[in-house]
């Protein structure tokens, strides 16, 4: 990863294949590591997590679902080498924590650490000076309560730090180029619909999930200068669970999720700088990158619903959907296959997954492995895996054996 520049188009395209086209319009946003999937349980199932059974890695998908989890309490811990294909160092360590305090409510957090490996800087000249290790995280913490017995809600308080060239600025390539450390604050909102169907072959469940995520400010590079949007996202889904008998159960789950982020409309075609007149007047307006940075979170929001310079297509373009299943025997050993499925010029992310996992009183352990169905995704051979402990039922063997 030696001399590479920093700019938010090149982190962008660690988590967005470069596609060939002639057209290529991607939501682009500062912390884009957040809209990584941080667990094997939901990755392999195709990314999808906001209606799927409640388990200990719920913080990111939807932390409404820890009012219905059967647990007390629990830790999880998941590692993921990103990017394998392209380079060798780069990882997202992913470390998350609930504790329900009784059927009704319970508390919730989870850290997010992404490294970018070792990154060579270089000056106005070519040369470089210096080596960074840009990084970004966040620690976040929810409350998810019961206001129904179906129904769940939760609120989620979130910090997050982007550092992508560790401070570190050359002497000679002047102000418009320097890089600081960003941060800001943002808030999640979830909603988790949970109902019990009986049926004789056994307890089904039909569950709907809502989750607008990342609701805060802007971050910014320069001090203030300029401003990049953070992935705020809306994330709905629906799964349904059935009992073949005591100890086979099937899972299907549907889910779609869209950037709550304005297009900045600054690229039509594949080594084009800036939007011709012929483009611009095809498509609409081309704001500069000044004009864009002075659009507040709150107005970007609404207006990404209604600003794709193709119209409706392309704002449905710019959903993005999973689908999954997952078999489970006498919940103990897990199943899974999901797909998801991101349109060709909004990054192009398409692939299947795959995934087991085992769970016994005290331990969970899950993996999840990727196979991209686009030929230029460098999402192809990710893996992930996830270990949990249910801290009661370490507590409860603990004082078993006194």
């Amino acid at each position: 990863m030696k001399k590479l520049l920093f700019s938010m188009a090149a982190l962008a395209a660690m988590v967005m294949p470069v596609v060939a086209d002639d057209y290529i319009n991607p939501i682009i946003t500062a912390m884009p590591s957040l809209t990584i999937a941080p667990d094997a349980h939901a990755a392999g199932m195709g990314d999808i997590g906001a209606a799927t059974t409640p388990d200990m890695n719920s913080q990111h998908w939807n932390a409404a679902k820890y009012a219905f989890i059967e647990e007390r309490g629990g830790i999880c811990a998941t590692y993921t080498p990103w990017l394998r294909k392209l380079v060798g160092d780069i990882d997202l360590a992913y470390l998350t924590g609930f504790y329900r305090f009784d059927d009704k409510q319970a508390i919730s957090a989870s850290f997010t650490y992404f490294s970018m490996g070792k990154v060579g800087l270089i000056d106005n000249t070519g040369n470089q000076f210096q080596e960074a290790h840009p990084n970004e995280w966040a620690i976040d913490v929810a409350y998810s309560r019961k206001l129904h017995e179906y129904v769940s809600m939760a609120a989620t308080l979130r910090f997050m730090y982007s550092d992508l060239n560790n401070g570190t600025n050359s002497s000679v390539t002047g102000k418009a180029t320097e890089m600081y450390p960003a941060w800001t604050m943002a808030a999640d909102i979830s909603l988790y619909y949970r109902q019990p169907i009986e049926l004789p072959m056994g307890t089904s469940y039909f569950a709907l999930g809502f989750n607008l995520s990342n609701l805060g400010g802007k971050m910014s590079y320069d001090k203030g200068e300029h401003s990049n949007f953070i992935p705020a996202n809306m994330r709905i889904g629906a799964s349904y669970e059935v009992a073949f008998d005591n100890y086979n159960r099937l899972m299907a789950s549907v889910e779609c999720n869209r950037y709550l982020v304005p297009s900045q409309k600054s690229k039509y075609a594949s080594g084009i700088s800036s939007a011709t007149d012929e483009m611009e007047q095809k498509y609409g307006w081309d704001p500069t990158s000044e004009e864009f940075s002075k659009v507040s979170s709150a107005k970007g929001w609404w207006q990404s619903f209604a600003d794709a310079p193709k119209g409706a297509k392309e704002e449905f373009d710019e959903m993005l959907w999973g689908v999954g299943l997952e078999y489970s025997y006498d919940r103990k050993f897990f199943g899974r296959v999901g797909y998801s499925h991101e349109a060709k010029y909004k990054g192009n992310r398409r692939y299947v997954t795959f995934g087991a996992g085992f769970k016994l009183s005290i331990v969970r352990l899950d993996v999840s492995y990727c196979l991209a169905t686009a030929s230029t995704n460098p999402l192809d051979q990710t893996m992930r895996f996830t270990l949990g402990f249910d801290l009661y039922g370490i507590k409860d063997l603990v004082n078993n054996r006194k």
